[in-house]
């Protein structure tokens, strides 16, 4: 079983390897009733969840994002189900900041500077105020002290770090941790109609786009956060910046930038997810690599969009060539007819490649702006 706000990608990793998966989340979009053996729309989410999944089969379950800032619904399904993820006490090591930066300086990484309270911080942008119960991007914005003069527990100030947006995903046990992948993450896009400093995308990298030391650290982190109890497929938000790396959040799941990595290397990210907690796949995990490198980006509605079935028919028709050149599903994320998503929803996933970062990209924003003719 597998839980969270959106779960698509990982369903797809887990049937593809033999799985049969049940799959609830928040917007049971078109695509995943194609994977899934049932589904099930969360309403009222996080405590929904809870709801939602009452009359799946009691099979060892998993979480996807951000239900790991909602612990009490984790403990409430884990009481019935054996639970494949990473356990709540581990989680709040990493979701606590004073921990996350010894963590990240032991494997000679950076952490910004963050506070509990803004007493005494400058308001001119250098830092900004992020909820502790982050996803996505959503709620962080630059600190000028409009609001919120003193402490909240909800929240942190952090020194903002200029750079470029990284997200490393790492394996964490069985045998020796490794990083499998890297990606350039695409933030507040106005190509893709995001929010400001909201996550609409990423472009994979190779092994040898970082310095060797950098990734170096990156296994170093992979073995430090094992060490604090960490398990399974989970990512790490970082910023490249003048020569060091900054880690700027955990997240302990499998994350969005994962099946990028999965597309490069072949290897089925939640196989290698779920045998980290004994789950042997029922097929091979891992088909042919890819010499490409994969991009996606996550079209936000510029305007209310109506989903009727004409509108699917029509992304899918726009996209089938697509799908057909890449040899894999050129959507993700299609939503399902029969409701009306407002203006700054997320209405799909597309799917690009290139032999470079640059191409990769261009192809990657041709294609949103193919769609934008559809979805407008």
């Amino acid at each position: 079983m597998i839980a969270g706000a959106s779960c698509r990608a990982a369903t797809a990793s887990a049937t593809a390897v033999g799985w049969q998966v049940f799959a609830a989340d928040c917007f049971d979009d078109f695509d995943l009733g194609g994977v899934a053996a049932a589904t099930r729309r969360v309403h009222g989410y996080p405590e929904g969840v809870v709801t939602a999944v009452a009359d799946f089969p009691a099979a060892p379950w998993c979480y996807t994002g951000a239900l790991e800032n909602h612990l009490s619904v984790v403990e409430r399904i884990t009481a019935t189900r054996p639970l494949a993820g990473c356990a709540p006490a581990a989680v709040r090591l990493v979701r606590d900041p004073v921990t996350l930066d010894a963590l990240a300086r032991d494997a000679g990484l950076a952490f910004p500077d963050t506070r509990a309270s803004p007493a005494g911080l400058p308001t001119d942008g250098t830092y900004l105020r992020k909820p502790l119960a982050s996803a996505g991007g959503r709620g962080i914005a630059p600190w000028n002290g409009a609001s919120i003069p003193t402490a909240d527990p909800e929240w942190v100030w952090q020194r903002r770090v200029a750079g470029e947006p990284l997200s490393a995903v790492l394996a964490l046990g069985p045998g020796t941790p490794r990083l499998l992948g890297m990606s350039r993450q695409l933030v507040g896009e106005r190509w893709c109609h995001a929010p400001a400093f909201g996550f609409c995308g990423a472009i994979g990298l190779r092994p040898g786009d970082l310095p060797p030391a950098d990734t170096d650290r990156l296994q170093r982190f992979a073995v430090v956060l094992a060490a604090a109890g960490l398990r399974g497929v989970i990512g790490v938000d970082l910023v490249g910046s003048t020569g060091s790396l900054h880690v700027i959040e955990v997240n302990p799941r499998p994350t969005a930038s994962a099946e990028l990595v999965e597309r490069a290397s072949g290897e089925s990210i939640l196989a290698t997810h779920l045998a980290a907690f004994g789950l042997a796949s029922p097929r091979p995990s891992s088909g042919p690599a890819s010499d490409t490198r994969w991009s996606k980006a996550i079209l936000f509605a510029p305007a209310v969009v109506t989903i009727d079935e004409p509108f699917v028919a029509r992304l899918l028709d726009r996209t089938a060539r697509w799908t057909s050149a890449d040899g894999r599903p050129a959507l993700g994320d299609v939503p399902q007819p029969g409701q009306t998503l407002r203006a700054g929803s997320p209405v799909l996933t597309v799917f690009a490649h290139g032999e470079s970062v640059a191409e990769s990209l261009d192809v990657l924003r041709k294609r949103i702006a193919a769609l934008e003719a559809v979805v407008v």
